[in-house]
């Protein structure tokens, strides 16, 4: 009988995520969405029209599951261009339908049940579903606002024996952290030390602000055999509905994930991946202008949402601003946890953001209960049109002085 289907356990215990859900209440309350991650505006003319060009002139077969020639060679240019490594090839390369079925391919690669894995949280929200499905184990470093330093003796405890994988995301997603010089080399040497790979997360490496420069993991003394980039067109090029991501890696490494990648997508439309080779050729002038225009977006929310009365922590990357509603709560009458004020933010206030505890462990994975500190936290996106943002801005304002 159908009462008999159960679904998957490790996977159905996550329900569905909280971006759909708050896109959702988003559009029935006819909210401005500022919780889910994507930019209003389309890519560039020049990307689109290359996709387009390949669509009708190339081929629309089956291109080879690593990733097309072309756009391998672009990424291994592109990082001997911005990070100078020169030993990168093509074959340092693996192409993928998204950053995300990289991480996962990465993941399902390298993991086997019962190898631990560490993790930063708060996390992205598809780290721990794959990890659990493995069968593999997390041990988890809790970071906390309003500087998301990594605890040091934290860090050290969390290694093991057992541990094969670290996965670490910087810039990160939900705080907009820049992992530190020295937060890194403690990460580094740790890998190095126990012989462990670290899969990074870095689709955010072009967003990074203030004059900062984004350094990955791979850079360290010992880690070019040991780290692995995953990199996205999506948050790089504004294309997010396109899921092209990309790894670079030693290639042994790409040679374990690419077997996990030929059983979820083998491989990614032909075309898209001809105009991301394009893409990544692009000049230094649009990186850097990239930059410009969504520090100014990041600047223009903080500044507003000051002025409404919420703590806006510092963010040096990403799409995000993580805020605390704390010192609103007695003016609106309230006392509640963030699940529940990002609900009612999206219903009374016209605006929809997300809770930052949606993005640490449950209790039941993690053991610790959510950190305090969190749990008055919000996440906002930015990267939205100057009006969208100030007619947000315009509503929590009203909403706020209506008490």
């Amino acid at each position: 009988m159908a009462s008999d289907i159960t679904g998957n356990r490790a996977l159905g215990a996550y329900g569905i995520t909280i971006f759909t859900t708050m896109s959702a209440l988003a559009i029935e309350h006819n909210a401005i969405n500022l919780g889910q991650g994507f930019p209003d505006e389309e890519g560039p003319l020049d990307i689109r029209q290359a996709a387009a060009d390949a669509l009708l002139n190339g081929s629309n077969q089956y291109p080879p599951a690593p990733g097309i020639p072309a756009l391998r060679q672009a990424v291994a240019d592109h990082d001997k261009r911005f990070y100078g490594y020169d030993y990168v090839t093509p074959d340092h390369v693996l192409v993928c339908s998204g950053a995300t079925e990289a991480l996962t391919a990465a993941l399902m690669g390298l993991l086997n049940p019962g190898d631990e894995v560490v993790l930063f949280e708060p996390l992205y929200d598809s780290y721990l579903p794959i990890i659990e499905q493995i069968g593999a184990v997390p041990r988890l470093v809790k970071l906390c606002p309003p500087d998301w330093a990594v605890p040091t003796a934290a860090l050290e405890a969390a290694f093991s024996d057992k541990t094969k994988l670290v996965v670490l995301n910087s810039p990160m997603n939900p705080t907009g952290k820049l992992f530190t010089d020295e937060e890194l080399e403690a990460i580094a040497a740790l890998c190095v030390r126990h012989q462990v790979p670290a899969l990074c997360d870095e689709v955010y490496e072009h967003l990074v602000f203030d004059g900062q420069h984004h350094t990955p993991l791979m850079s360290f003394e010992g880690m070019a055999d040991l780290a692995i980039r995953v990199g996205s067109a999506g948050k790089t090029f504004s294309l997010t509905g396109w899921k092209v991501g990309y790894i670079t890696a030693a290639p042994y490494l790409i040679d374990m994930i690419g077997k996990a990648h030929q059983f979820l997508t083998f491989t990614t439309p032909p075309d898209l991946q001809t105009a991301v080779a394009y893409g990544l050729g692009k000049p230094d002038g649009y990186f850097k202008e990239l930059t410009s225009d969504l520090q100014g977006k990041r600047d223009r929310l903080a500044d507003g949402l000051r002025e409404v009365g919420f703590i806006v922590h510092p963010a040096a990357g990403t799409y995000f601003l993580t805020a605390d509603y704390a010192p609103l709560m007695e003016r609106l009458g309230i006392d509640e946890p963030a699940a529940a004020f990002c609900e009612r933010m999206t219903r009374d206030a016209g605006v929809a953001a997300v809770p930052v505890s949606a993005f640490y462990a449950p209790e039941r994975v993690s053991g610790t209960p959510l950190p305090d500190e969190v749990r008055t936290v919000v996440r906002f996106c930015f990267s939205k049109r100057h009006e969208v943002l100030d007619e947000a801005v315009k509503r929590l304002a009203a909403y706020v002085e209506r008490g």
